[in-house]
């Protein structure tokens, strides 16, 4: 019988990734949804993609990251659990709490199922989000996994809040008990790469809309970039590897700014060339315009800000090069073009 692993939000971008790559390896899943009415939309986007196309592997639960009910039952029989879901908001919201408290509370529900069933490892997806943020915007060396977001810090989001305290909650779980080791957590940039579904999700508006002509030219953002095939390649092996207890991961292939982005796009669509932008707007006037927009808005203080990370302990991890950033933008843009969402 196969080993069967519990990957929550298996209904998301990076959650459906990593129940995909485990299928594929042979292992046996058990994904939760929030909702069980997304069960059949999951599945057929699994069997779509499936290279091994074993979905009799494959059951879906209900779990709510904010309710008690189901979480040790779900864990049960498991061998390791996968947490993969976490809250997202498009837009900010106006209570941090919406996304800090379900943050925290799906990490502390979904450790404490894990350690109940005596699962061997827990890799938890958290984020870049949780390393680079509350710093100075000009730190001239690269952040490594030492480093962590400063809450209180200028420019933390609600987001990058969530991850940081749901990460640290983790750890401090985990070694109140004596388990370190038994955790692994992956801390991806910003990830892109092919859509399972119609669904863009938190990561494809970016490129949706340097993909539908609502950006007419770029600002001087940068991104770390990672392809979703790569970081749900390391949460396996993170899984699997005995050394990768006990220690957080970087996943970068490297940085990309919001124009070379669109370049990368223009190049492999040029029917499209038109709608994307072809040229970057000085600071100031990206300042004038951000009170219109609220993605400019939410983000203002990352302008013109290259926030370097060192990747090789995530490189190292998952064991061949990574896709590139471009790559990855081009596979993302080919998947809304198909799912006909620009």
């Amino acid at each position: 019988m196969a080993d069967k692993v519990l990957v929550t939000g298996i209904s998301g971008f990076l959650g459906g990734h990593v129940a995909l790559a485990l299928l594929d390896s042979g292992y046996a899943v058990r994904g939760s949804v929030r909702d069980l009415a997304r069960a059949d939309k999951v599945r057929a986007a699994l069997k779509k993609h499936s290279a091994s196309g074993r979905l009799d592997r494959l059951e879906i639960v209900s779990l709510d990251l904010t309710r008690d009910e189901g979480w040790r039952e779900a864990a049960e029989g498991c061998r390791f659990v996968q947490h993969v879901a976490s809250p997202l908001a498009l837009k900010a919201p106006k209570d941090r709490d919406e996304l800090i408290g379900p943050a925290v509370g799906g990490t502390r529900r979904a450790l404490a199922a894990g350690l109940a069933a005596d699962v061997e490892r827990i890799v938890l997806t958290s984020s870049i989000a949780a390393i680079v943020y509350g710093h100075d915007r000009n730190q001239p060396t690269p952040f490594t996994e030492a480093d962590w977001s400063n809450p209180q810090g200028q420019g933390v989001t609600a987001y990058s809040e969530s991850k940081t305290r749901a990460e640290l909650e983790a750890w401090t779980i985990m070694e109140s008990l004596g388990r370190r080791s038994d955790l692994a957590v992956i801390n991806p940039t910003v990830i892109l790469g092919p859509l399972l579904d119609a669904d863009p999700g938190f990561s494809g508006v970016m490129v949706q809309r340097l993909l539908n002509g609502s950006v007419p030219a770029a600002a001087r953002f940068y991104f770390g970039v990672v392809d979703v095939r790569n970081v749900a390649e390391m949460h396996v092996r993170a899984m699997e590897i005995d050394t990768a207890g006990g220690r957080r991961f970087i996943a970068s292939a490297g940085t990309l700014s919001l124009l070379e982005g669109a370049k990368a796009l223009r190049q492999a669509f040029p029917e499209r060339a038109a709608k994307i932008p072809g040229f970057e707007l000085p600071d100031w006037a990206v300042r004038l315009y951000a009170p219109f927009d609220s993605d400019l808005r939410e983000n203002i203080d990352s302008l013109g800000v290259v926030r370097q990370v060192d990747n090789r302990a995530g490189a190292a991890l998952l064991g061949h090069p990574y896709i590139s950033p471009a790559e990855a933008a081009i596979a993302m843009g080919s998947s809304l073009i198909m799912h006909q969402l620009v």
